[in-house]
């Protein structure tokens, strides 16, 4: 060994006393594409993060279909009828939509719907007139147009 392999050597980029600095994780949440719920960082997933799509296996699993689409486009429609301002409830747009027979089976993919529209900005998820992060809401919700 020489002179030159010792701690303090001035060529050395980083001496062995310390750690070579490491660019932080970009840890900032993201939103499932199929459901538009919050995915939250997890240590396990810090080399794959920017590729993490999904919160679940069930949503890897199910793609929006043509009714998800409309779902949406009749959530947007019936919010544009009413006054600025005014909300609906995510059955409204499920009950446009299947008719008064077959409208509860529609109402999860209708929130879904809902959290994606919140996700990409166009509309806000209220309870009780406030709005609320639409991946932790529980029980019932409103959904109201964004902006002025």
């Amino acid at each position: 060994r020489s002179p030159a392999d010792g701690l303090n050597n001035p060529r050395r980029r980083f001496p062995m006393t310390q750690r070579r600095p490491r660019p932080a994780p970009d840890t900032s949440p993201r939103i499932c594409v199929i459901c538009g719920r919050t995915i939250e960082w997890r240590r396990r997933w810090a080399r794959v993060w920017h590729e993490i799509r999904y919160c679940s296996d069930a949503c890897r699993r199910s793609r929006p279909g043509e009714t998800d689409r409309k779902l949406e486009t009749t959530i947007l429609e019936l919010l544009q009828q009413r006054a600025r301002g005014a909300t609906i409830c995510p059955s409204e747009a499920a009950r446009w939509l299947a008719g008064d027979d077959g409208w509860r089976p529609l109402m999860e993919r209708t929130r879904r719907a809902a959290r994606r529209l919140a996700a990409a900005g166009r509309v806000e998820i209220t309870q009780r007139g406030h709005p609320v992060d639409p991946s932790k809401a529980k029980g019932p919700v409103r959904i109201r147009l964004t902006g002025p």
